[in-house]
């Protein structure tokens, strides 16, 4: 089967497609024949090692010290069933998908096994392939920060720093279903973009330095930029949180402290992967209540002009591969 690989770590044009042997289920895993796949910070990052201050060693740890560890990127999916394992029950021959292989990355290829007990779940029957294969990485982990670790509340002040990132767009819809008041930062070409995903209030960072502007949020969150716990915390009330979901190693250390005090915290940490939180989220886009932001579909042999977009840092939500194929559904195995 084809597959984008990578062997050095670099921009886009490390990348190559290349013919990878076809995997086969086993009896408790499922055969997914990808129709769609992002591009998502993840795989920016374990491609060019591009990681925050003080994480350049860790990054090499995770990912190869030497050279990429996993050389297939792709944390998340949509696509078809094509092949069933002897024991699977949940799910049957030409199912409509979408799954979240994360760290285990994979996705960009014709096909990717999952365990059918793991991270997929069939596609909500209102979204697009496209947009189903944008779930799992934006959602889960605003889902995680916002809900798990900040214990967000109804009738709370939210702000959102990079509202109309894959990470960012979905804060903003998760964090008016769940009842709180909500403020976007972003560029100003996406001011409108943010306020139709349901934001109550937005502000352009180029004009505007919401740290001095007197107002105070009973919760920060940071997907991306530069701004520091330092910066930040005068924006929070007496007992504030600011979500760390983007930051450098000192915050990241300083967070693990903050957080046993009371009043003010940073709170960092990784993302949870699990399958509930996709549940969750599922049942929210067919609800209607949660659209995952799609910036652009690229054919599958766009995949360099696909990572340029990502790697400019100006997409708004996810990038998008699409695959095309011809190969016929298979049987169970």
């Amino acid at each position: 089967m084809k597959a984008i690989t990578y062997k050095r770590y670099g921009g886009p044009e490390v990348l190559e497609i290349s013919d990878v042997p076809m995997p086969t289920p086993k009896a408790n895993e499922v055969l997914v024949k990808t129709f769609a796949a992002t591009i998502s910070t993840g795989d920016w990052r374990a491609r060019s090692l591009t990681v925050p201050r003080g994480m350049g060693w860790a990054a090499r740890l995770v990912f190869g010290v030497f050279g990429p560890r996993k050389q297939v990127l792709g944390t998340e999916l949509s696509g078809v069933i094509a092949a069933v394992g002897l024991d699977v029950t949940k799910f049957k021959l030409g199912d409509e998908v979408f799954a979240f292989p994360g760290v285990g990355f994979g996705s960009h290829a014709e096909y990717r096994t999952m365990p059918e007990d793991g991270k997929i779940l069939l596609k909500p029957h209102n979204l697009s392939f496209e947009q189903a294969a944008a779930i799992p990485f934006g959602g889960s982990t605003a889902l995680d920060f916002l809900r798990n670790k900040g214990g967000i509340k109804a009738g709370e002040s939210v702000l959102i720093i990079g509202a109309s990132g894959a990470v960012g767009s979905a804060a903003v819809q998760l964090a008016k279903h769940f009842g709180a008041e909500v403020t976007g930062v972003c560029s100003t070409g996406n001011l409108e973009l943010v306020r139709s995903l349901g934001a109550d209030h937005v502000i352009d960072y180029i004009d505007e330095d919401f740290t001095k502007n007197g107002k105070r949020y009973d919760m920060i969150v940071k997907t991306t930029g530069p701004l520091t716990w330092k910066q930040t915390k005068g924006s929070l009330t007496d007992t504030g949180r600011m979500l760390l979901i983007m930051g450098d190693l000192p915050d990241m250390l300083r967070s693990a402290f903050l957080s046993k005090r009371s009043g003010k915290k940073l709170i960092g940490g990784v993302a949870a992967e699990r399958a509930e939180d996709l549940k969750f989220l599922a049942d929210l886009a067919i609800e209607g209540k949660f659209t995952p932001l799609v910036d652009r579909a690229f054919p599958f042999e766009q995949f360099v002009k696909a990572h340029a977009l990502v790697d400019s840092g100006h997409k708004k939500g996810s990038v998008v591969l699409s695959l095309i194929h011809e190969t016929p559904l298979r049987a169970a195995i």
